[in-house]
This record gives structure tokens, C-alpha cells and sequence, in this order.
């Protein structure tokens, strides 16, 4: 069972990030490709209808998760363990500072 985030840009719903068995996966989601006023959510993953993987955490994400007393903060806080990148940017980044959101994808 993949865990997944729901990734907003400037609150429309951009794509669909999941950590599975061979590291992680991104997608656009077709609407949002459609709209004339997409843009990336990072120079590093240009609008494609591909589907973007990586056997480690894609850099522009993991640059979302907080650092130092924040993330000492967060691991705390929930429980969670500093090394587990994927599971601290869906605690963490709900209200992240930027044009990005990450929301936990509820089954």
C-alpha cells in the first residue's frame, strides 16, 4: 500500500505525489494540465503528462520539510522519525510557505 499527497500550486490541485515499493512517483493531474494558467511546481518538474519517478525523494520536496527546532519540533510532536522524509512532508506541509501544499491523501 502506497502512502500519497495530494500537491496543490497556489490552491488548485496540481498533482499526485506517492511513495511506493521502488521509491516515489509524481504526476500532473490532467485538468491541471489543461489549464491555460499552469505552471511547475518546480523548475525541476516541468508540466508533463509523463509520470515523474525516483528511487529517492524528488529534491524539490524534500526542501519543503522544515529543519532544525521545527522539524525537532515536528518529530516530537508526532511521533515521527526524522529519517522518514516522506511521512514528515505529509505532517508537515499543509501550510507550507510558498505556492505549495502537500495534503495527506485519505483512502
Amino acid at each position: 500500500m502506497s502512502k500519497k499527497g495530494l500537491i496543490y500550486f497556489q490552491d488548485m490541485l496540481a498533482g499526485v505525489l506517492a511513495e511506493t515499493e521502488g521509491g516515489y512517483e509524481f504526476s500532473y493531474q490532467t485538468g491541471y494540465l489543461e489549464n491555460k494558467n499552469a505552471k511547475p511546481v518546480s523548475l525541476t518538474l516541468p508540466l508533463s503528462a509523463q509520470k515523474y519517478e525516483s528511487k529517492v525523494l524528488f529534491a524539490f520536496f524534500d526542501g519543503l520539510i522544515p529543519e532544525g527546532w521545527l522539524l525537532d519540533l515536528a518529530t516530537t510532536h508526532w511521533k515521527v522519525k526524522s529519517n522518514d522524509r516522506f511521512e514528515l512532508l505529509l505532517l508537515t506541509c499543509r501550510d507550507a510557505i510558498g505556492a505549495v501544499t502537500v495534503i495527506p491523501e485519505t483512502d
